[in-house]
């Protein structure tokens, strides 16, 4: 389920919910909406979890430059 994977970002990285929604969607009200019960397109979908795959990567790429 998006929404959860979503929620368990916004955890994991410190992030509110309005920045994830203009960063990720383009939309600051995404994940409002999303907790609402909107139902994404299958392509929003793909292109937020791809975006949040990426942000993690490169989030963790920075880490072990740090170390």
């Amino acid at each position: 389920m998006l929404l959860r994977t979503i929620e368990t970002f916004l955890r994991t990285h410190s992030m509110p919910a309005t920045k994830f929604g203009r960063l990720a969607a383009h939309d600051p009200r995404f994940v409002l909406d999303l907790r609402m019960g909107r139902i994404p397109r299958p392509d929003t979908e793909l292109r937020t979890r791809a975006w949040m795959q990426g942000y993690a990567d490169r989030a963790a790429a920075q880490m072990k430059e740090a170390a």
